[in-house]
Formats: C-alpha cells, sequence, structure tokens
C-alpha cells in the first residue's frame, strides 16, 4: 500500500508539472489568418479574442465597405478556428488521465481526469447574412411623393 501511495504522489508530481506547462503553452498560443486576396490579416490569441486586425493599404479601395466587413469577420473565424485546433492539440496529452488515479483509492476524490478541462470546440465558418430589406413605407402617404401635386 505504502509502494502505491508513492508512486501515485510521483505521478501526482509529475502531472502537475506537466499540467502548469500545458497551461503555459495554450496561453502563449496565437493564431493569423489571411484572407484570399490579402486584404485583411487577423491575430487571435488563446482564447480567440481578437489582437490585431490589419487591413491592406488599398483595402478600401477594392472592395464596398459591406464585402471588406465580412471578409474581416471570414478572416477572424479562421484565425479562430486555427487557434482552437492549436489549443485542442496541446490539451491533447493532458486529457489521458494517470495510470493511478487517487479516486481509485480514495472515495470522495476527485479523479485527476475531471481537474483537466476539455478542449473548446473548433468554431465552423457561419453562412454569411444578408443584410434586412429596408422598411417597406411605401404607404402613399409619403411627404416627398409629389405625384400628387
Amino acid at each position: 500500500m505504502r509502494e502505491q501511495v508513492d508512486s501515485l504522489l510521483a505521478e501526482l508530481k509529475k502531472k502537475t508539472a506537466e499540467l502548469h506547462e500545458t497551461q503555459a503553452r495554450a496561453m502563449a498560443i496565437t493564431a493569423t489568418a489571411v484572407s484570399k486576396d490579402g486584404a485583411v490579416r487577423a491575430t487571435v490569441d488563446s482564447a480567440g479574442a481578437l489582437t490585431s486586425l490589419e487591413f491592406s493599404a488599398n483595402a478600401f479601395e477594392r472592395t464596398t465597405p459591406d464585402k471588406l466587413a465580412r471578409l474581416a469577420t471570414e478572416t477572424v473565424q479562421q484565425a479562430v478556428a486555427r487557434a482552437r485546433t492549436e489549443l485542442n492539440e496541446v490539451l491533447a496529452p493532458a486529457q489521458q488521465g494517470a495510470s493511478i488515479d487517487l479516486s481509485e483509492m480514495l472515495p470522495g476524490v476527485p479523479s485527476l481526469a475531471d481537474l483537466i478541462p476539455q478542449p473548446p470546440a473548433v468554431p465552423q465558418p457561419s453562412q454569411p447574412r444578408r443584410p434586412a430589406p429596408p422598411p417597406d413605407d411605401d404607404d402613399g402617404d409619403s411627404i416627398m411623393d409629389r405625384s400628387g401635386w
């Protein structure tokens, strides 16, 4: 029994050190995506928060504001997907449980596997939204309508 406890403590120390290293690697993740035409470049951190958004010098000349906004959104989503994929790769080894689990020996003690967060889902690109049509104010009572004058 003593040998099993010593083995468990050694493994717990090892897993704790590995978790600290994994956490540091996960927090250091950044991901960048560039639009196909090179007009937009987006960088996000490990949580998917936008840290940088850059436009090429002629990005505003080549497109409409609406198209550029959609392109920026898509590029940010690509960067977020890359960051999440990398985060999943970093967290995958930590997801594997200990060979001896404390919860097996001591009832009520949480399992090491339960203490490690599950990796986040990789977002899928959404379908572009079409702008809502303008409200239909053409009820014939417009003050701008001079046809009846």
